[in-house]
């Protein structure tokens, strides 16, 4: 380094100060040139990894030469006390792109820490080189390929967190030979293949994740050698060919065991027993058998126990009784039978108690809740009887009470008027008796109340009627009565008020009207009477509205138009007298309607279709498909609020509609030419600008090898695999043997790159990482062209295998659930793991694509909307999607959520079951598949027609494929409301296979239904 001396100083004084200050330029320029000469090889290694990373938040802004020999200053580097870069701490930092082979130069790193970035491509093998590593954490990312084979080099490796990535191929198999790994996480990838028995050599290993792979074949026995073993992950997705291996219950430190929905079989060991130090223990969503073993009691220690989704059997045992610990006990879904145990009514940290779906029966016990900690409680589905306890809600923390489908008797308990913490109270179909406590719709947190087909009575308190989050309200069925109070207007967010059949009287309250969410109505079955309110009108969400089986008179107020989605309307068996206002035929959301056995009279408006049964019992109605109408009157419909006009007033309007509308069409002629000579320039200007043809630009979300010029050169007529209004589909055989798929977007030409918003979207759709997702790799676009590269999908889609004869013997009854799973994960991935959530609006056969395997994955996002997570519908500018497919509120509305991709999904799954399109001629006009189902299962044997015989015939069960059909028409419900979620539907899908019981198609020879079976348990879902 030059200093400044006494030589300086003379020649300031010989050449003035000017030559000085140019002296120091000089210098300073040749320092700096100097510093970056003297930068570190550590500092050189990690500004050529910099340069193969993306990183839009700028977190290493200061990467960069700063005069400094070293990079211990720099942003996520830490250095030791001789300035050697040893932690490496880039987590969170939504970095893109590839990870550098320069990694490998940092020989003195001890910590990597990676996570939580969206970083591609293969991980470099010269990691394993870097012989001083403790820590590697690379999870939540995107990196792909076969897991390097020499980690094992890795001796001093403490944490290998691999979790959540894209690595594919076999377990790497020799990364027991680290004698120091404590913590191995490999879960959340592709593995497959069976796990290697060396697993249960790790001489220190505490953590061992190995779920949400694609692992087959038995669990190996050597997995209980790993005596140091503290957490042990091993389910989701994988599927093993064994049960639970015996000598698991030698892994006495373990804490943690989730073996959770991965296939398992047999039965539960007793040498699990032996785990002590247990803290939870998961093994939902397998094929279980057997019994609970008694042993499990000595799990002390035990604060949550899930057993659900088995085919369990037995009594809950009484040995349960040791679990005082136990925060969690979920055994659902199975086939124990007995009593509920008292004790478990005693436990003193019990919070969860699930015991839905079993044969119990028997009192609930009733000092269940006195713990002060219960939380959720689901006792729904058995057969227990009694009442119900008095104090589930005496801690305050209870927020669900689901006791539906049961025997119980008595009163509701007066105290749950007072649970402020309540948000869902399900009773319905039982045999309670007694008044709706008092309070309970004025509770802050409540959302859902069920007590339907029961037999409470006295009125709806209106005391307190004003809870803000109550959204669903069914007393149906009881024997409640008095008049509606005018209170119940007070539930702001209220969609569904249903009190069908009970002994309701007097008016109907105008205040009805003023829950503005109000989307579905059921009065009917009362004993109301007077007029129907005109402020009926108020109700701007109302979809279906029930005022049929009372006493009502008066004229139909043609104020109902104003209801803008109203598409069901039964009013029928009242006294209704006057018009049907032919205002109604203006409704065209109107599908459903019955104005059957009133006093109505005249000529019903022009519905574009109706059955006419829905006019019976009226005898003055005439014209349309009815008698005709007398001479002075008209089956036309007058304008609303107008008399009819004739001879020559009509004449005179169409004279006058005719001049009015040339006249407009001459103005607009004018106008364009007008309009062209004073802007032609700027016209022409931008047409001579457009047609220069820009260059392409190729924007990669994963790791591709290849070029924009490759991908132009799949688009070839003889490359073309599928056409759609999104599009057209070439194979592209890359150079380096990569199959893609190629979308040519629809519409393009000038301007269309310029989209308003794709490169926005298409940027998070870049994003999505799923097994049931296609994979989007990238788009290629130019001025006048978008281009959508996605991974190839060898077997085509599902709707093209379905509906195609010589094809179709391939979709067996295991393929097509295994399709219909795969599809809802996927969906379910859309809706609730993103933020913002997606709606795909095309949700089709034909968007769902099968790879080698048939595994099924949802495509075509070209529709896709995203969602910000307020919980309410939008509005779109246009109707979006597939005729048959689409969701009558869509259709009607214009306004989407996510529940109207589940209607979608709901045709698929029919599709599936029936092997037919969503419209055919063979259903009649104007009728889909799902009305077409929903007529079919009126009767028993109607069930059976409506299924595909290519399934299989001989083997195919029975009770899944009800069980799908039952899903299938819950997907379809007409209302939204009344639609599971996405995540719902997984659930119940999931739950078709380990209940499987029951027989096949081929049980009967005449293919009848079993005896057992009961259509109306499928038309329920219907209504």
């Amino acid at each position: 380094m030059l200093v400044p001396g006494a030589g300086m100083v003379k020649v300031a004084r010989r050449n003035g100060w000017s030559h000085l200050f140019l002296f120091m330029i000089v210098v300073a320029h040749a320092m700096e040139m100097v510093a970056s000469d003297i930068l570190s090889e550590e500092g050189l290694a990690l500004l050529a990894m910099k340069s193969s990373l993306a990183d839009p938040q700028n977190h290493l802004e200061n990467w960069k030469l700063n005069g400094t020999a070293t990079p211990c200053l720099w942003s996520g580097i830490a250095c030791n006390n001789v300035s050697s870069v040893v932690g490496l701490y880039l987590g969170n930092m939504n970095l893109t792109g590839t990870l550098s082979v320069d990694l490998g130069r940092l020989k003195n790193l001890v910590n990597l820490s990676l996570e939580l970035n969206n970083l591609t491509g293969p991980l470099p093998g010269e990691i394993a080189t870097l012989v001083k590593l403790q820590y590697v954490n690379i999870s939540n990312n995107d990196f792909e390929g076969v897991f390097p084979s020499n980690f094992s080099q890795l001796q001093s490796l403490q944490v290998l967190d691999c979790f959540n990535n894209n690595f594919v191929g076999p377990l790497p198999g020799d990364l027991w030979i680290i004698a120091t790994l404590e913590h191995l996480s490999l879960g959340g990838n592709y593995f497959e293949g069976s796990i290697p028995s060396q697993y249960g050599s790790f001489a220190a290993l505490k953590y061992l994740g190995l779920n949400g792979n694609s692992l087959t074949g038995p669990i190996p026995p050597e997995l209980g050698k790993l005596q140091g073993l503290q957490e042990l992950y091993m389910g989701y997705y994988n599927n093993y060919s064994s049960g639970i291996p015996s000598t698991f219950g030698n892994l006495t430190s373990l804490v943690r065991l989730d073996m959770g929905r991965c296939g398992l079989t047999g039965t539960i060991p007793p040498e699990l027993g032996k785990l002590g130090n247990l803290d939870t223990l998961f093994l939902q969503l397998n094929n279980l058998v057997g019994v609970i073993p008694v042993q499990i009691g000595n799990i002390v220690n035990l604060q949550s126990l899930d057993l659900s989704y088995n085919n369990l059997s037995g009594i809950i045992p009484p040995a349960l009784i040791y679990l005082q610990k136990l925060e969690l006990l979920s055994l659902m879904s199975n086939n124990f039978e007995g009593g509920i145990p008292d004790f478990i009514g005693d436990m003193p940290n019990l919070q969860v108690l699930y015991l839905w779906a079993n044969k119990l029966t028997g009192p609930i016990p009733e000092q269940l809740g006195r713990n002060m900690n219960l939380t959720l409680l689901d006792l729904s589905s058995n057969a227990l009887n009694g009442t119900i306890p008095n104090d589930l809600c005496a801690g305050q923390k209870l927020e669900w009470v689901i006791l539906k489908d049961n025997q119980l008797s008595g009163p509701i308990p007066e105290n749950l008027g007072n649970c402020i913490s309540l948000s869902k109270l399900r009773l319905s179909n039982n045999a309670l008796n007694g008044s709706i406590p008092l309070g309970l719709l004025g509770l802050p947190n409540i959302s859902m109340v069920e007590i339907q087909m029961n037999q409470v009575m006295g009125p709806i308190p209106s005391e307190i009627i004003d809870s803000p989050q109550l959204s669903y309200l069914d007393f149906s069925n009881n024997n409640l009565s008095s008049k509606l109070p005018e209170s119940i207007g007070n539930l702001p967010s209220l969609q569904s008020f249903l009190i069908a059949n009970n002994h309701f009287e007097g008016p109907i309250p105008p205040q009805i009207c003023d829950m503005q969410s109000l989307n579905k109505l059921d009065l009917s079955g009362n004993e109301f009477t007077g007029t129907i309110p005109v402020e009926m009108s108020n109700c701007k969400k109302l979809g279906s509205l029930d005022f049929s089986r009372n006493g009502l008179t008066g004229e139909i107020p043609f104020q109902v138009e104003y209801i803008p989605d109203l598409f069901f309307l039964n009013l029928s068996r009242n006294q209704l007298s006057g018009r049907i206002p032919p205002q109604l035929q203006m409704l065209q959301t109107l599908t459903v309607f019955d104005f059957s056995y009133n006093n109505l009279s005249g000529p019903i408006p022009h519905f574009d279709t109706y059955n006419v049964s829905a006019f019976e019992g009226n005898p003055l109605l005439c014209g349309g498909l009815l008698q005709p109408c007398p001479a002075n009157e008209s089956g036309a419909a007058p304008d609303p609020g107008s008399h009819h006009r004739k001879g020559k007033g009509t004449n005179l309007l169409a004279w006058l509609v005719g001049a009015l509308f040339s006249a407009a069409l001459v103005v607009l002629l004018v106008g364009m030419c007008c309009f062209f000579r004073k802007y032609r320039w700027h016209i022409c200007n931008y047409f001579r600008r457009e047609s220069t043809t820009r260059p392409w630009k190729l924007t990669a979300f994963s790791r591709l090898d290849l070029t924009a010029s490759q991908v132009l050169d799949c688009l070839d007529e003889e490359n073309i695999i599928g056409r759609g209004g999104a599009g057209t589909v070439y194979k592209g055989v890359m150079s380096n043997g990569q199959i893609v798929a190629v979308k040519r977007l629809a519409g393009e030409g000038k301007g269309a790159a310029h989209d308003h918003g794709f490169s926005a979207e298409i940027q998070t759709l870049g994003k999505i990482r799923h097994r049931n997702i296609v994979r989007l790799l990238g788009c290629c676009s130019n001025h006048e062209t978008n281009l959508l590269i996605y991974e190839y999908m060898p077997n085509g889609s599902l709707g093209e295998l379905l509906h195609s004869k010589e094809r179709s013997e391939k979709l067996d009854w295991e393929t097509r659930y295994n399709i219909a799973v795969q599809a809802a994960h996927g969906l379910c991935y859309l809706h609730h793991d993103c933020s913002p959530l997606i709606v795909h609006r095309d949700v089709k056969s034909n968007n769902i694509l099968l790879d080698s395997t048939f595994q099924a994955h949802v495509a075509d996002f070209g529709l896709a909307k995203l969602f910000q997570d307020t919980g309410k519908s939008e509005s779109m500018s246009s109707i979006a999607g597939s005729y048959g497919y689409i969701a009558p509120e869509y259709a009607y509305t214009l306004k989407v959520n996510e529940k109207s991709d589940i209607y979608s999904f709901g045709v698929v799954l029919m599709e599936l079951l029936t092997g037919k399109r969503p419209i055919e001629t063979e259903f009649g006009d104007g009728v889909d598949i799902v009305q077409w189902v929903r007529r079919k299962i009126q009767t028993k044997d109607g069930v059976l027609d409506v299924l595909d015989p290519r399934m299989g015939g001989v083997g195919v069960p029975l009770q899944e494929v009800m069980l799908v059909l039952r899903v299938a028409l819950l997907c379809s419900s007409d209302l939204p409301v009344d639609r599971p979620t996405m995540r719902d539907v997984v659930q119940m899908l999931s739950d078709v296979k380990p209940k499987s019981k029951g027989g096949s198609l081929a049980d009967s020879r005449e293919l009848s239904a079993p005896d057992s079976f009961k259509p109306q348990d499928l038309r329920l879902v219907c209504v």
